[in-house]
C-alpha cells in the first residue's frame, strides 16, 4: 500500500480504538442516574472509569491530529462542515471533564447533582453526535470544487444520520453496562447486568438496521459480513451476560463496535468525504493527502511513539484492573 492508504487505515484504527475505549466511558456516564441509587453507588461508577477516561480521550486527539497532518483537506471540510455538532461535542467533553474533577469538591447534594447532570449530558451528547457525524460522512454532503461544505444543519439531521446517532448511543450504553458488570461488584454490578439485558435488543436492532441501510446505499456486499459479525457479537454478549460472564460480554460488545468502525471506514474507502453535488467533487485518499515527505515523517514518528503510548495505556489498565465496590469508596 502507498502512504496515503496506510494513513487512512491508521486513522480508521485510531477512530475505532477511540469508539471502543471511550464508548464504555460514555456508557457509564449515561447510566449514572439509572444505576446509581445513591451517592456511594454513583461514586463507585465514576471510580470505575476514573483512572482511564482521560487516557481514552488521547485516541480522539491522536485521530484528529492524524487527519490534520495526513489529509488536511478532509480535516478542514469535516470540521467546518460539521461545525455545530463538533462544537457541541467539544463543549460536552469539556463539561464532562470538569464535572469529574469538581464533583468531589463540595459536599452538598445540590452541588453533586449538578455535576452528575453534566456528566450525563457530557456523555450522551458525544455518544449520539459521533454517530450522526460519521453517518453523514458516509451519506455525503454538499461539497463543491472549492472544498467548502454547504450543507445546512437541517441537512445533517436526515433519517439515516439520526439512525446512526441512535445506533452509537445504544451501542455505547450497552458497552458501558457490561464494563460496569466487569469492573464493579455489589448492587451496581447486579443493576448493570439487568440493564444490559434490556438495552441489548435495542442496540442489536439499531446496529442491524444501520448497517443494512449502509449496505443498501453503498452497494458493498462485504458489508453484509459486517452485519453478521456485529449482530452475532451482540447476541453473544447477551448470552454471556445471562451467564454472568461479564468479561466475555464486554469483549463481545468491543468486537461489535470494532466491526461497526470497520464497516464505516471500509465503506468509505477510497473516498474520504463524498459530495452530493457529484463524484467529481469527492474528497479521496489521493486528492486530499499531504505530500510524500510529510507522510514519511509522520510514519517515522508514529512508528516510534505509538507503541509507547499503547504500552503505557495497557499498563494502566492492568494496574487498575480490580473491581470497585462500595467498601472501596467508603463514607
Amino acid at each position: 500500500m502507498d502512504l496515503p492508504t496506510i494513513w487512512f487505515v491508521a486513522i480508521a484504527v485510531l477512530w475505532t480504538g477511540y469508539f471502543v475505549l471511550e464508548g464504555f466511558d460514555f456508557g457509564v456516564g449515561i447510566l449514572l442516574p439509572v444505576l446509581g441509587r445513591d451517592d456511594t453507588d454513583r461514586r463507585v461508577m465514576i471510580n470505575a472509569i476514573g483512572p482511564v477516561w482521560d487516557g481514552n480521550e488521547v485516541w480522539l486527539i491522536t485521530a484528529v491530529s492524524a487527519m490534520f497532518a495526513a489529509f488536511p483537506a478532509w480535516y478542514g471540510a469535516t470540521l467546518s462542515g460539521f461545525y455545530v455538532p463538533v462544537l457541541l461535542i467539544v463543549l460536552a467533553l469539556i463539561g464532562r471533564g470538569v464535572a469529574f474533577e469538581y464533583r468531589g469538591k463540595g459536599d452538598g447534594a445540590t452541588w453533586k447533582a449538578r455535576w452528575d447532570a453534566a456528566i450525563v449530558v457530557g456523555s450522551a451528547v458525544p455518544a449520539f453526535l459521533w454517530g450522526l457525524v460519521f453517518a453523514n460522512i458516509l451519506r455525503g454532503v454538499e461539497l463543491g470544487a472549492d472544498g467548502v461544505v454547504r450543507s445546512s444543519l437541517l441537512d445533517l439531521l436526515n433519517p439515516y444520520a439520526l439512525l446512526g446517532g441512535l445506533t452509537t448511543l445504544a451501542l455505547f450504553t450497552l458497552h458501558g453496562a457490561f464494563f460496569l458488570g466487569l469492573k464493579t461488584d455489589g448492587p451496581v454490578r447486579r443493576r448493570a447486568l439487568r440493564t444490559a439485558r434490556r438495552v441489548a435488543p435495542v442496540a442489536t436492532a439499531a446496529v442491524f438496521a444501520f448497517l443494512v441501510w449502509t449496505q443498501a446505499e453503498r452497494g458493498l456486499s462485504w458489508v453484509a459480513i459486517a452485519v453478521g459479525l456485529a449482530v452475532t457479537a451482540l447476541l453473544a454478549a447477551a448470552v454471556f451476560a445471562g451467564r454472568r460472564r461479564e468479561g466475555w460480554a464486554f469483549a463481545a460488545t468491543a468486537v461489535a463496535i470494532a466491526t461497526f468502525g470497520v464497516a464505516v471506514f471500509g465503506s468509505l474507502f477510497p473516498t474520504l468525504l463524498p459530495s452530493t453535488a457529484g463524484a467529481a467533487f469527492d474528497l479521496t485518499v489521493t486528492s486530499a493527502a499531504s505530500g510524500p515527505y510529510a507522510l514519511g515523517v509522520m510514519s517515522v514518528v508514529g512508528a516510534v511513539f505509538l507503541p509507547l503510548v499503547i504500552g503505557y495505556q495497557s499498563w494502566s489498565y492492568w494496574v487498575f484492573r480490580r473491581r470497585v465496590t462500595r467498601a472501596h469508596v467508603g463514607a
